[in-house]
C-alpha cells in the first residue's frame, strides 16, 4: 500500500490516550507529544492559528505522523518521556535532560530502606513507579511514615555490628518515628512484616490504609477540625487515583524486543516494540502483503528478522504471542500473564488500530476498493462464477406456531440496502412449518421479480441447514432458477454452509470476512423478520381482546389503551372510569362484555 498523505492521516487517527510523533520529510524526528485523545490533539496542530512562531514553524516542517496507543494518559506521559530522552527532538525543550520521573526504592539490605531515588540500579532494591505525580508519591511516602516506624539511617546493620553495640538510637527513636532496630530494640523479623506490608501499598493494595484515613476525616469533621479534615480528604482522593504499575516503564523488563501480529487474507501487521533498561523505546508497525497464503507464523519470522535488521536490534531476548524458529541464539519467549503479557497485549494493540486505520485511509483514497476486495473474496471462499454483488437472505419466523411470518433482507455491495429489505405473511402454510413456509416465501419472492423483470441476485442465503435449503431448492426448479443463482444454506450449529446436492458442509476460517457478512445478513434478516412477527401478535391480540366487542369500534379501541395502557386495565376498569374516556352508551357495552 502507498504511504497516505498528511490529510488522509488526520483523518483516521484513534480517539485514544497515546504518544504522536511527527517527521520531517527526511524522515528525522522533529516533536514528540503526548495526548489523552490523539486524534483530538494532533488535529489541533493545523486547525488552530498558533501565536508562538516555533510552533507555526514546526507544523510546516511535519511531513508525517506516527502514533503509539497506550491505554491511560499517564502511560502516555512516560512513553513521552522515554522517546524524547532517547531521539532528542529538534522542537522539544522540555524533558531533553537526564532526569527521570522518580521512583520509591525498597532497598535491598538488612532492614530495608524505603525513600525515593530518579536513579534505578541493578540489584539495588525493588522499585515501584516511576510517579508522574509528585503529590502522589510524597503521599504515598507520608502515609507510609505515619503507618510503619522504619529507620532512615544509612548504617550498615548487620548482625554482627548490631551485637558488638557500635550503634546508638537516634532522635528519630526518641521522636517515635523509629524503633532502634541499630541497638537490637526491633526484631528483623517484625521489620520485615512491615516492609511486606509497604509493598502491598506500593502495588496499590491499601484498603485498610484508606478505612483508616476515612475514619480519621469522619473525626476530624465531627470535632469541627475542618482544614484538617479537607488534608486527610486530598490524601484519600490521591491514593484512590493511584496506579501502582506501568507497562511503559518498568525496571523487570530489560532489552527486549516484542512482536505481535494481526493479519486479514491479503495482509498481515507486525508490530514492534524495542524495551531498553526497562523503558519502550521505539514503536514500529510493518505492513506485508500474502503472496502465497503465508501463515501468520511464516510472516511473524518474515518480518522480525526484517525488523532486528532494519533498527540494528542486539537484544538477546524476543516476546512473541506463539512460538516462531529464530536459531539458538535468541530467547524466544510467550508470555501467559504478568508485566511480560502486558507488554505483548499493548504491542497487540497497536497492530490492531494500525490494521483499522489502514482500512479506514483506503475507504478514503478510494471508496470502491474496500468493496472490490471483499467481492472478490467472497468469490473465491464460496466458490462462485460470479462476484455477490447482490446477495438476499431468507428467515422464518414463528414462535409456538402462532402468526407465521419470514423475511428478506437484501445486501448490495457487501451492505444493507434496506429499501429492498420485504417482509412476508405466510398464506398456504397451516401450523408451524418451516420447510413449507420456506417454499412459499422463495416462490413469491422470484416469481414476482421475474413477473417484473426486476435483477436477480446473484447469491441467495437460506438461514437454516439441508432441509431448509432442500425447500427453497424446489421453488428455483419451478421457476426455472436452479444453475442459474448460487444458493447455500447456513446452519446456526457450527455455522456450517450447505450447497444443493453436497452432503459435506463447507467450514470458513472464523475470522474470515466472507463469514461474517454471512452472519450478518443471517443475523439482519432474523431481526427483521422478528420485528414484523412481533408487530402481527401484538395487532392480533389487540384484536382479540377489544375490537371483538360488539358495538366497539377501531376509534373507541385506541381510545381505551391511551388512557388504561393495557386491554387488561380496560377488563378491570369500574363502569364510571370508562365513561369518563368513552361515554355512557359504550362504556356500558363494554363493562358488560367483561362482566356478563
Amino acid at each position: 500500500m502507498d504511504v497516505p498523505t498528511l490529510e488522509i492521516q488526520l483523518k483516521t487517527l484513534p480517539n485514544q490516550p497515546g504518544v504522536y510523533q511527527y517527521f520531517d520529510k527526511e524522515g528525522a524526528i522533529i516533536y514528540v507529544g503526548k495526548a489523552k485523545n490523539l486524534k483530538k490533539r494532533v488535529n489541533s496542530y493545523f486547525t488552530k492559528t498558533h501565536d508562538n512562531g516555533k510552533t507555526r514553524v514546526l507544523v510546516k516542517k511535519i511531513a508525517r505522523i506516527k502514533h503509539i496507543v497506550v491505554e491511560t494518559e499517564t502511560d502516555a506521559l512516560l512513553l513521552e518521556n522515554n522517546l524524547i530522552k532517547k531521539h532528542q527532538p529538534r522542537y522539544n525543550v522540555m524533558l531533553k535532560d537526564d532526569k527521570s520521573y522518580p521512583w520509591i526504592c525498597v532497598k535491598n539490605e538488612r532492614f530495608p530502606r524505603v525513600f525515593s531515588t530518579r536513579r534505578i540500579f541493578k540489584g539495588g532494591g525493588e522499585y515501584f513507579g516511576p510517579y508522574t505525580s509528585g503529590k502522589t508519591l510524597h503521599t504515598l511516602l507520608d502515609l507510609i511514615k505515619g503507618l510503619y516506624p522504619l529507620r532512615t539511617c544509612n548504617y550498615d546493620l548487620t548482625k554482627s555490628k548490631i551485637d558488638a553495640g557500635k550503634y546508638k538510637v537516634c532522635l528519630e527513636y526518641h521522636l517515635g518515628n523509629c524503633k532502634g532496630a541499630c541497638e537490637g530494640k526491633e526484631t528483623e523479623a517484625a521489620y520485615n512484616e512491615n516492609i511486606k506490608a509497604i509493598r502491598q501499598i506500593l502495588k496499590g493494595n491499601f484498603k485498610d490504609s484508606l478505612h483508616q484515613f476515612k475514619k480519621q476525616m469522619n473525626q476530624y469533621a465531627q470535632d469541627m477540625m475542618f482544614e484538617e479534615a479537607q488534608k486527610i480528604k486530598e490524601k484519600i482522593e490521591v491514593l484512590e487515583n493511584y496506579q501502582a504499575r506501568s507497562t511503559i516503564v518498568n525496571p523487570k523488563i530489560s532489552n527486549v524486543d516484542v512482536f505481535s501480529i494481526m493479519s486479514d487474507e491479503t495482509y498481515g501487521y507486525v508490530n514492534f516494540l524495542q524495551l531498553s533498561y526497562g523503558a519502550i523505546i521505539r514503536s514500529h508497525t510493518l505492513e506485508i502483503k500474502k503472496k502465497l497464503d503465508e501463515t501468520d507464523k511464516e510472516l511473524l519470522e518474515l518480518a522480525i528478522t526484517e525488523i532486528r535488521q532494519r533498527f540494528h536490534s542486539k537484544s538477546k531476548e524476543v516476546y512473541v504471542p506463539f512460538k516462531v524458529d529464530l536459531g539458538g541464539h535468541i530467547k524466544v519467549t510467550i508470555p501467559k500473564l504478568g508485566d511480560k503479557k502486558h507488554i505483548l497485549d499493548l504491542s497487540l494493540r497497536n497492530a490492531k488500530y494500525y490494521r483499522m486505520e489502514r482500512f479506514k485511509q483506503d475507504k478514503i483514497v478510494d471508496p470502491d476498493r474496500h468493496a472490490n476486495r471483499i467481492m472478490a473474496q467472497m468469490k473465491a471462499d464460496l466458490r462462485l462464477n460470479e462476484e455477490p454483488r447482490h446477495i438476499e437472505c431468507f428467515d422464518n419466523s414463528n414462535i409456538q406456531g402462532t402468526n407465521p411470518v419470514a423475511a428478506c433482507v437484501v445486501f448490495k455491495n457487501g451492505k444493507p440496502s434496506k429499501k429492498d429489505y420485504r417482509h412476508f405473511n405466510i398464506k398456504t402454510v397451516e401450523g408451524p412449518d418451516d420447510f413449507a413456509s420456506m417454499e412459499e416465501v422463495v416462490l413469491r419472492r422470484y416469481k414476482r421479480l421475474l413477473d417484473e423483470d426486476q435483477p436477480l441476485p446473484q447469491l441467495i442465503i437460506i438461514d437454516g441447514g439441508k432441509g431448509q435449503l432442500s425447500s427453497a431448492l424446489k421453488s428455483l426448479d419451478l421457476l426455472g432458477l436452479r444453475g442459474k443463482v448460487a444458493i447455500v444454506g447456513i446452519a446456526k450449529r457450527l455455522e456450517e454452509l450447505y450447497y444443493p446436492n453436497d452432503p459435506i458442509p463447507l467450514y470458513l476460517d472464523k475470522k474470515s470476512e466472507t463469514l461474517k457478512i454471512i452472519q450478518q445478513l443471517r443475523n439482519e434478516a432474523h431481526r427483521f423478520g422478528i420485528e414484523h412477527h412481533r408487530n402481527k401478535r401484538s395487532k392480533s391480540a389487540l384484536n382479540t381482546e377489544l375490537e371483538t366487542i360488539p358495538g366497539i369500534g377501531e376509534r373507541t379501541v385506541v381510545e381505551l389503551l391511551k388512557h388504561f395502557k393495557s386491554a387488561k386495565r380496560v377488563a378491570n376498569a369500574k363502569l364510571d372510569e370508562l365513561e369518563a374516556v368513552i361515554g355512557n352508551s359504550r362504556a356500558e357495552k363494554v363493562y358488560n362484555y367483561y362482566h356478563e
